[in-house]
Order: C-alpha cells, then structure tokens, then sequence
C-alpha cells in the first residue's frame, strides 16, 4: 500500500470584499469586556489553512482547519506532519492516537486538536481516493435519500431586513432557520426586548410548520439565559444555541435540565472524553460538535456512536463537506447546518472560495455522489485574486 510522502499546509488570507461589521450583530463570549469597536473581531474567520497529504502515488487528500490557521499550520509543520509521514494512511485510527497522545501535554484542545482535524480530515479524503468511494460509503454507507438542511444566518439587525432575508430564504423550503441574538446581560430589560421583537418577527415569517434555532454564540450568562427561557417558550424554538461559555459545562446542564427549551452546543468542544462528559452530564439535548475542530472523522465516528447510545441528537456545527459526510452515514444525523453562499461577512463563507464541489441545497435538502471519491471537494483557483497565500 502507498505511504505518506508529505504534508503541504497553507494559509488563505482574504482580501477580497468583505462585509462591513455592523452593531448588535451576533452576541458572543467577548461582550462582557469593556472595550470599544467590534466585539465578534475574534470570532470573524477571514482567514483558512488548507492540509493537502500526498501519497507516494501522487494521489492528494484535502483537509482543513478555520480556528488560528497561522499557530495550527506551524504546530503541523513542526509536530504532527513527521508523526505521519512515511506511515499508511489506511492506519488511520494508529495515526490519530500516535498525534493525541504525542501532544496530549499541551495539544488536547484548541490548536493541538484543530492541527489533529485537518491532517485527520486529509487522511479520510485520501482513503475515499485510493479505494475509489466517498468518505460516506467508508462510514457506513447511505442512511438517507438526501440530507434536509437548515437555513444558517439571521444575523440579528433591523427587524424588516432579517424579515425580508426569512422571506427570500423560504423560496428553498428549507427544512428549518436558525437566527442569532444581538442583545445580552449588558444589555437589560430593554435588550431582552429587542431580542424577543426579533424571534416574534422571524417567526411571523417562517411560520410554525418549520423549526426555528436561536443562537447566543456564548454571549449570554446562567442568570440571564435563565431569565429569557420563560420569555421564549411561546416562539417554540427547537433549541437554544451556546448560551453560555463552553467551559461552563455546569450551567449548560442546569439550564438543559430546566426542560423549557433544549440546549444545545458543543460546537467548542475539542475531543471525544469533552463531548462525551456533555453528553453524560445531559449538559445537552442536541450535540453540535464541529468535525475540523474536535478530532476530524475519527473522533467523530466515536462521538457519533456515544451520543446516539443516549439518544441525543448529534448536528455538526457548520455546513461543509466532513460534516455532510458524517450526517449521511449516521442516522442519530438527521439535519445538517447550511450557510448559503454570500459575500464573506464572519468567515463561513470563505468554504466556497476556497473549494469547489460542496452541494448546492435544493428544496430544502442536498445530496451526495455516490460516485465523486474523497470527499469530493478540490482546491479552487476561480478566486486566487482574492487571497494571500501562505506557504
């Protein structure tokens, strides 16, 4: 069987048209610093690593990484390219736990584990490559004709624009909305308030025949989230979305058990004993992790097979192709997150600059080829004019 030949990572810095930040946009774990200018500064993505692993073949596996690209490219370059190179790739789950324990003294989250995804997320594309299936057949197959998504944006703004986005969006019929808050703590009775007008409005549009997500992105706290449960329920949201800061795993479980609305997150969670204590502490109802930050496939699958153990529902945060990859082949994955193409405003969008070959939702569902090998995205070069690469 061929070897790994070498790791090539680099760095797709944006510099193409971006949409300017604008007030109260999307609450996040930043709000409560007093500081001046753009809170969600450090939670804007204008910048992606890509992981290109060759074979002795010539044949080429993709993976990627959106968390600090410059730290996560150095920590692949200097640590965990040597740890695979000359290795099979088809030993997959040896490679994961020889790069997790190898750095487990400074790797377990965060970058460590973010620079472990995209080499992982590499090696799958490459096994889907060299046996000639998509990533989904390796998994376990088909488990769905198509796979509904949810519409992903509804940045919080004036009420008739996130309205009119709702009504443009219903043209796709899709299977749910999720929206986002632009109000928290700091913020008072009167931004509760504004929050509440914006769920009333979006739902007016929507109607109650779809689900509707709300997202906090970690901007809110335990007394707060606890305040505005009671002021939601009428809305009938299908969850409520990182209310409070991911290590905060004891309010996510005081809140989840308030049984009022479903908690969901794990979206920055960065390993399989993480999302599996979320999943014990019932500290969620519905699991987000993000597959090119908690470990790629590998620990994916094994999270998959503990959440669907308790029954929770497993909804990889983001759209993107690892994640629909996993969402076909698992039936506890009944929905994926999809962000329509748009000009690059927090960073998601960049996906579709960078790579050709995600599925286009149609109908409010998408679909995977059952003959496209890999996972079935290449490198594009349609917007080199837009980026700064680094090598």
């Amino acid at each position: 069987m061929t070897k790994i030949k070498s790791v090539l990572t680099r760095v797709w810095n944006w510099k193409g048209k971006t949409v300017p930040p604008t007030g109260n946009f999307c609450t996040n774990a930043s709000d409560v610093l007093w500081e001046k200018g753009d809170a969600m500064s450090s939670f804007r993505f204008h910048q992606w690593l890509t992981c290109e692993i060759e074979t002795e073949d010539g044949t080429v596996g993709i993976g990627n990484a959106a968390l600090a690209p410059n730290v996560v490219k150095k920590a692949i370059d200097e640590w965990f390219a040597p740890m695979v190179i000359g290795e099979d790739p088809f030993d997959y789950a040896y490679l994961w736990e020889k790069m997790y324990r190898r750095s487990h003294a400074w790797g377990r989250k965060g970058v460590g584990m973010t620079a472990i995804s995209a080499i992982d997320l590499a090696i799958w594309d490459l096994m889907g490559k060299l046996t000639g299936k998509p990533v989904f057949k390796l998994l376990g197959g088909r488990t769905k004709e198509k796979i509904p998504v949810y519409y992903s944006k509804l940045y919080s703004g004036p009420i008739e624009m996130m309205q009119a986005e709702a009504e443009e969006a219903k043209k796709n019929n899709y299977q749910g909305y999720k929206m986002r808050f632009g109000w928290g703590p700091k913020d008072g009775m009167a931004g509760m308030r504004e929050n509440l007008k914006r769920v009333e409005a979006v739902r007016e549009v929507v109607g109650y025949d779809v689900d509707l997500m709300l997202e906090c992105y970690q901007g809110w706290s335990l007394d707060y989230t606890k305040r505005m449960l009671p002021k939601l329920v009428k809305y009938e949201p299908r969850w409520l979305e990182e209310p409070v800061i991911a290590d905060d795993v004891e309010g996510y479980r005081e809140l989840n058990a308030m049984n009022i609305v479903p908690i969901s997150g794990g979206e920055h969670e960065f390993s399989v004993i993480g999302c599996k204590d979320l999943i014990e502490k019932k500290a969620v109802s519905v699991l987000q992790y993000d597959t090119n930050r908690v470990g790629g496939i590998t620990a994916a699958q094994k999270i998959n097979a503990i959440a669907e153990a308790f029954q929770v529902p497993v909804i990889p945060h983001a759209g993107q192709m690892h994640n629909y990859h996993l969402t076909m082949a698992n039936t506890n994955c009944m929905i994926s997150e999809y962000f329509p193409v748009f000009d690059v405003e927090v960073g998601n969008e960049l996906f579709y600059y960078i790579f050709e070959g995600d599925p286009d939702a149609v109908d409010g569902y998408l679909d995977l080829d059952d003959n496209k090998p890999g996972l079935g995205i290449e490198i594009s070069d349609k917007h080199l004019h837009d980026f700064e690469v680094e090598e």
